[in-house]
């Protein structure tokens, strides 16, 4: 395929809605100058569509299909609960559809979550619990004949367990450009947890952490809603940061500390990649996190210490860490090498490569 004379179609939520609209608005920018033409159509996150909307969006991907004078591509960002990106391209013939999944094994997770059920906690899970063992058959028959990019070798393994009629790929969050930092060991003395706060991010970890560290090791806190948090004494908490200060966070900190669990839905452990960890290693920042998920993976990617433990055991990796400029020192130049690796540029080949091969 010419990708200078096709149309892609963009379904994607709108950025600041989630970690997923915010990855859509880079992922897009950088994908632009590639193709032809690009229509987005941007969402307003999970449990806001109505049916009348999603069978607007239906028909506008329909319409734009339809018109198109060359080629077309369709590429959504499925995340859990995100019905257009999963719905909108079903029962299209004639056009290369393919999908990024954020939370494999699955990719809606709760197909019927409109917003009228969503508002309904009750119904919601009354209508998706007792389907959960019908979901994965459902979500292979919707996504049959896409090609479907999970963004680590972990999603990818999971995902090719559950959507057997569709073919998988590995792919990666793309690290952001960043000028180069201060060496990990020229930094403070200090550990940092970043991002945003929601159940499963381990915010509330945050007290036992501090009681197992090293009292002259710092704890640095950033991201949005971590202005909420409890105040902890031997915590710095900032906020949400971004530009220079977030430059100024990442410098001032020798180890993120990511200390995930399990995020489970009706018992199924999803498996999303962490843009938290590309945030680090743009800034060549050595990794401490907890074995979950695709976290497990970063330490043979070289630029973390993978823990199987709880706050007290991240705590004591830190406590090995933070002084040792050796190690220090490798985790860093594994990161360095994931800055080239990952870049934006890298990544988003994978996917124009496939588009050019369809």
């Amino acid at each position: 395929m010419d990708l200078s004379s096709a149309t892609l179609v963009y379904i994607a939520p709108r950025s600041g809605r989630s970690g997923v609209g915010d990855y859509a608005d880079e992922f897009i920018d950088v994908v632009r100058p590639h193709v032809g033409r690009v229509v987005e159509i941007r969402t307003d996150g999970p449990g806001t569509d109505t049916v009348r909307g999603l069978r607007a969006g239906r028909r506008q991907v329909r319409g734009i299909v339809a018109e198109a004078a060359g080629p077309v591509i369709v590429h959504t960002e499925q995340s859990g609960g995100e019905m257009l990106p999963f719905w909108g391209p079903y029962g299209l013939d004639g056009v290369t559809v393919t999908s990024t999944v954020h939370d494999p094994p699955l990719a809606v997770w709760w197909p019927f979550r409109t917003r009228f059920v969503a508002s309904r906690r009750l119904l919601s899970h009354g209508i998706h619990y007792p389907i959960k063992g019908l979901t994965a058959r459902l979500e292979r028959r919707v996504n049959a004949g896409r090609t479907l990019f999970a963004l680590s070798r972990t999603g990818a393994d999971h995902l090719r367990g559950l959507m057997t009629r569709s073919e998988v790929r590995a792919s990666s969050l793309f690290v952001p450009e960043r000028d180069e930092a201060t060496p990990v060991a020229e930094r403070p003395r200090a550990v940092g947890l970043f991002g945003y706060v929601y159940r499963g991010k381990g915010f509330d970890s945050l007290a036992e952490l501090r009681a197992h560290l090293d009292p002259s090791i710092a704890i640095r806190v950033a991201g949005r809603g971590t202005e909420q948090l409890p105040a902890i004494d031997g915590v710095e908490v900032l906020g949400e940061v971004n530009g220079a200060d977030e430059d100024a966070f990442f410098t001032s900190i020798r180890a993120l500390v990511v200390p995930y669990v399990a995020r489970r839905i009706y018992g199924v452990e999803a498996m999303p990649a962490a843009s938290t960890v590309s945030r680090a290693i743009a800034y060549g920042t050595p990794v401490i996190a907890r074995a979950q998920g695709s976290l497990r993976e970063l330490e043979a990617d070289g630029c973390a210490v993978v823990v199987d433990g709880d706050g007290a055991d991240l705590a004591r990796a830190a406590n090995d860490l933070v002084d040792d400029d050796e190690r220090l020192a490798a985790l860093a130049a594994g990161a360095c090498a994931l800055r080239t690796s990952r870049s934006a540029e890298r990544v988003v080949d994978g996917y124009l490569a496939h588009w050019r091969s369809s």
